[in-house]
């Protein structure tokens, strides 16, 4: 087991000080000192020289890796999959790294979108001036204007940005099972506009403004005396905040705050906006949902912010390991009904969420609560030594639920394909005795 620099340098004064606390009243003065010599400790120093420095490559070249034809994040030279523990015993520096190259592959995911899915970026709030932060979406050029289908894709909570499920899966699996660009491409292949939205991207990051306090001295007319107490003061407490923070933050990396945006601010927020905007807007006659995780209850949000809208709109949602919950989110019965109950027949339900399961494909699982249907999303592996080794990962907390979209991925366009003509087949009738009275009228 190896010990940091800082340890093997602060070691011996710990030691020290513990000899001297067994000792009587007379060490007391030693201590007081000892403790002032650690206090003056450059801990900033030496923790830079114990971790190295936060600067890590803005490209995927610069961390010489790239995606291959199967879209696996591989190491140019060695063909590796992805190190996290590139250096032993830094922790904070391993995770620094991974964040910087999360980074990277959300701008890659980006460029997918709009190169190879060919989708266009549109700015949100619609009407923001220069000034005021923005966010994106992601729409197919017909998203509007085409008059049958409209699939709308939304994300999970975390890191995750649009064309996302999971930044974990794309890094140490492949793009297929981690973005969204295989529903996408389905997607425009047969027929549907496609929204994809960005809950997550909800503020901007500026630098925060260093704020310059005047010594109260400057301008206080209280004696002397007085005004050096206050002082001594305000320097022992920036001398405390400064030792804590060269612990918390020791390279000094900039102190940012957030701006969030407007009507945007949250998942849920973002939902109802392009709701309105953009979805609500659309000739579609069939708009489908495609919610994971945490999307799952931006959707039930939604519904309850706009119940009459979304059923008249929506033919179908499919939920994937959805997070949401009908109780706490207060959702009307009327809502709880429309979730669970059938388009027009008795095995084709509006909704229906794909949990993780072991159980095949589509499998009906039960749930405790009256909620839309639940079925597996088939998360199941036949070869008995990996079945093993994903029971054993099972207790350390397993990707099982990020998989969930990838996994229940033919299934929820076969749904969302039994919906549609489910639900032109029940108008049928309608339209003809509407037809019949029309030419009945003209004669």
């Amino acid at each position: 087991m190896s010990i940091s620099l800082r340890s093997l340098i602060l070691l011996p004064i710990w030691i020290s000080m513990a000899h001297i606390q067994q000792g009587g009243p007379d060490e007391k003065e030693k201590t007081t000192a000892l403790k002032d010599l650690l206090s003056r400790i450059d801990l900033d120093e030496l923790m830079k020289k114990d971790e190295p420095p936060l600067d890590f490559p803005d490209t995927l070249e610069g961390f010489e890796y790239a995606f291959n034809e199967k879209g696996q994040l591989r190491h140019i030279k060695t063909g590796e999959p992805f190190v996290f523990n590139y250096r032993e015993d830094l922790h904070r520096w391993n995770q620094k790294r991974y964040e910087a190259l999360g980074e990277i592959i959300t701008k890659y995911v980006y460029e997918l979108l709009e190169k190879d899915c060919n989708l266009k970026k549109i700015s949100i709030p619609v009407d923001a001036s220069e000034s005021e932060p923005k966010s994106f979406i992601f729409m197919s050029e017909d998203a509007l204007t085409n008059p049958q289908k409209l699939m709308v894709l939304i994300h999970g909570s975390g890191v995750v940005r649009a064309g996302q499920w999971a930044r974990r899966l794309i890094i140490n699996e492949d793009l297929d099972s981690g973005t969204q660009i295989p529903f996408i491409k389905r997607a425009m292949d047969e027929g549907y506009g496609v929204i994809v939205l960005n809950p997550n991207e909800n503020y901007i990051e500026v630098e925060k403004p260093k704020i310059h306090v005047q010594s109260s001295s400057d301008s206080s007319d209280e004696p002397a005396e007085k005004r050096e107490r206050k002082d001594k003061v305000s320097k022992e407490t920036k001398k405390r905040r400064d030792f804590y923070e060269k612990y918390r933050n020791p390279q000094r990396e900039k102190e940012m705050m957030q701006l969030y945006i407007r009507e945007n601010g949250s998942p849920e927020e973002h939902a109802v906006y392009v709701w309105d905007h953009f979805i609500a807007q659309s000739a579609a006659e069939n708009v489908f949902f495609v919610a994971h995780s945490y999307g799952g209850l931006a959707f039930v949000e939604l519904m309850i912010q706009r119940e009459a809208d979304v059923k008249s709109k929506v033919t179908a949602v499919a939920l994937t390991d959805s997070v949401h919950n009908v109780w706490h989110q207060e959702a009307g019965k009327t809502i709880r009904e429309w979730m669970r109950e059938n388009i027009v027949s008795i095995t084709l339900q509006n909704c229906c969420n794909w949990v993780s399961s072991s159980e095949p494909l589509d499998t009906s699982v039960e749930s405790m609560l009256p909620d839309c249907p639940r079925v597996s999303a088939d998360i199941y592996i036949s070869d008995p030594f990996l079945l093993r080794v994903r029971i054993r990962k099972r207790t350390e907390g397993t990707d099982r639920h990020e998989l969930t979209s990838w996994k229940s991925f033919p299934s929820i366009f076969k749904f969302f394909t039994e919906a549609s003509e489910a639900k032109t087949s029940s108008l049928k009738p309608t339209l003809t005795r509407r037809s019949h009275r029309i030419k009945h009228e003209e004669l």
